[in-house]
């Protein structure tokens, strides 16, 4: 395998999940106006108090107070302003391009245009829109691109750390050109095309002026830099934060934003305010909900069916599975730990599950099921599916609650249960395991509850372990853990490459400490070629029998299986305030389909300038 790959970043960086509930320092005063002038001013109330029918009120995407505003950080708590996934928060920060899960394409932001790669795919070049604008006033120019990039290989941010092992240098040719120039290999090709790709819709541009500004303040110190707080930044988006502290988040839009030119939306958002209420749980967040307090609900939601059937409340989906699902929640085993070791225990274990179950009682019917697609490495959506050869993988896939099976898999590898307990014992050792994940997350709670019982049906003793959220993120990126729950990559430009490096790369285990991928330690080195073929591969058939092949190997091997499908974000509204949200088949009035992306993430951003008040 190249030797570039295997420099993966080492920190420790908790993915952004909705469910997760995150411990934040308390702020208590209102912030307004942060990083601004020369622009009308406008005071939130000192309790963030702002009209109803001018408010778009979420949940879900935010749970505790924020800690900062910074990009670099790995802590800011702030998932509702500052999320960098593969499709990026972008209401307040903006990314070069907005990625759209349904068709999987970008669409210029700050961008002009689309990038573009010279023939040898070693340098991607990309033009910034001349309309784009800072808060301040002054224009968005590639300098700003570059500062920013090499702001965060400098400080060793997560992202620097990460997309410095890809991209070799990010220089401006003009002040509206950038030039992004990939790392090679020692065969002269771009060691990583898809990694180049994928930071230009996840990474927000800051200002290159408030970059060093923070930089005079903290002395250029790398830890300082990395936990400033930032809540005086310059942004460019249309919405600046106006108001949060423990309790409550409130953004006020921007009036002077450049997206209302032409050579982007053309218009303002709709709401003149984008809030929400903290919440202690899912179940107040439901409530609300139901009640109108809440437009917009980015959390699961137990019978969704029932909720929706009063005429108020709607999903993306008319009906069952009404989420559009992105990404595959996974069972990583730990195979250090003897017994796990053993393919034929981890191939049991992942027989013996029973998924409907799982889709019945954790997720409430609210995703496809195996039965429906097939489990190899790719989600659901039709892009990745016809990545993938399913007729090659058909005497590798399972449905699950093969008891049976499962038990004569055991049985012919000789691990019995020898002294009648009920329990089979692998070199003497009884087969005793943990599944973990986070207390509080329910539906997670309620599937590894299904993934005991199966152990239990087939002589395997597992039991359940629900920590908080904390001592589970030690477990898991420190490797203390039989087996664990957690998401891979979801929906992105670089997918399904990404989540199949996640599951199977041997890169990450050399590192100590890490909440990226490959948590159990699995490595094959055919798979470990594969994944570093793949990003340079550019024909379509070629590009599908190697996904294939490492499907296979995923399948046969099983260092981790999938539990169940899922959407990337769910996307439920309620309609008494605000109607004519993005649903399936909506489009923008570019005529582009609206992804849902609960209007903040993305081209699901589109959204914000398509919803309406009832009645007007």
């Amino acid at each position: 395998m190249n030797k570039h790959l295997k420099k993966v970043f080492t920190f420790l960086a908790v993915t952004a999940m909705a469910t997760s509930l995150f411990v934040g320092c308390k702020s208590d005063k209102p912030t307004d106006n942060p990083g601004t002038s020369g622009e009308p001013t406008t005071t939130t109330p000192k309790d963030g108090t702002t009209p109803r029918n001018e408010t778009l009120y979420f949940n879900g995407q935010q749970w505790n107070a924020i800690n900062d505003w910074n990009p670099m950080s790995s802590n800011s708590n702030n998932a509702f302003g500052v999320t960098q996934k593969d499709s990026a928060r972008t209401i307040c920060y903006e990314t070069l391009y907005m990625y759209n899960m349904l068709d999987g394409k970008i669409y210029p932001l700050l961008a002009d245009g689309q990038p573009t790669w010279n023939d040898a795919r070693t340098t991607l070049t990309v033009k910034i829109n001349k309309d784009a604008k800072w808060w301040d006033g002054t224009p968005v120019t590639a300098n700003d691109v570059v500062y920013t990039f090499d702001t965060h290989v400098k400080y060793k941010s997560p992202a620097g750390s990460d997309y410095s092992q890809y991209i070799a240098s990010v220089k401006a040719s003009d002040d509206s050109t950038v030039v992004f120039t990939a790392k090679l290999g020692s065969d002269g090709k771009a060691i990583n095309p898809l990694k180049v790709l994928e930071y230009l819709p996840r990474q927000f541009v800051m200002q290159k002026a408030y970059i060093q500004k923070v930089e005079q303040k903290t002395g250029g110190d790398e830890t300082k830099m990395k936990t400033d707080k930032m809540d005086d930044f310059v942004g460019s988006g249309p919405y600046k934060p106006m108001f949060y502290n423990d309790q409550k988040v409130v953004f006020q839009r921007y009036d002077n934003y450049w997206g209302k030119a032409a050579s982007l939306w053309g218009k303002l958002p709709v709401p003149k305010y984008i809030a929400q209420n903290m919440f202690k749980d899912n179940a107040a967040g439901d409530v609300a909900l139901k009640n109108g307090e809440v437009d917009v609900s980015q959390q699961f939601i137990s019978n969704v069916q029932g909720m929706i059937s009063g005429g108020k409340i709607s999903t993306y989906l008319p009906n069952a599975p009404y989420y559009v699902a992105a990404t595959m929640p996974t069972a990583w085993f730990n195979l250090e730990k003897p017994g796990l070791d053993q393919i034929a225990v981890r191939k049991a274990i992942a027989l013996a599950v029973d998924y409907d179950q799982i889709l019945k009682s954790a997720m409430s019917g609210e995703a496809p099921s195996f039965k429906d697609v097939p489990r190899s490495i790719m989600n659901p959506t039709p892009a990745e599916q016809a990545l993938v050869d399913m007729g090659a993988l058909k005497s590798l896939q399972w449905t699950g609650n093969d008891i049976e099976g499962a038990k004569k898999l055991l049985d012919d590898a000789g691990i019995k249960d020898t002294n009648g307990d009920g329990i089979r014992e692998y070199k003497g050792q009884k087969l005793s395991f943990k599944a973990e994940c986070p207390n509080g997350w329910s539906d997670w709670n309620a599937t590894l509850e299904i993934v005991a019982a199966a152990g239990k049906a087939i002589g395997i003793d597992i039991s359940t372990y629900f920590p908080d959220a904390n001592t589970y993120y030690n477990d898991l990126s420190n490797q203390k853990f039989d087996i664990a729950m957690w998401s891979p990559s979801a929906a992105g430009i670089s997918n399904p490459w990404t989540r199949a490096y996640g599951l199977m790369s041997s890169s990450y285990n050399s590192m100590k400490t890490q909440m990226i991928g490959n948590f159990g330690g699995y490595s094959n080195p055919t798979a470990d070629a594969l994944l570093a073929k793949i990003p340079q591969e550019t024909d379509p058939a070629q590009l599908k029998t190697d996904y294939t092949e490492l499907a296979k190997i995923y399948l046969t091997d099983i260092p981790s299986f999938s539990l169940m499908y899922r959407p990337e974000l769910f996307y439920t509204v309620n309609e008494s305030v605000w109607t004519n949200y993005p649903q399936q088949g909506s489009k923008s009035d570019k005529g582009i389909d609206i992804p849902p992306y609960c209007l903040t993430d993305g081209y699901g951003i589109a959204g914000l300038y398509s919803i309406k008040l009832v009645g007007k």
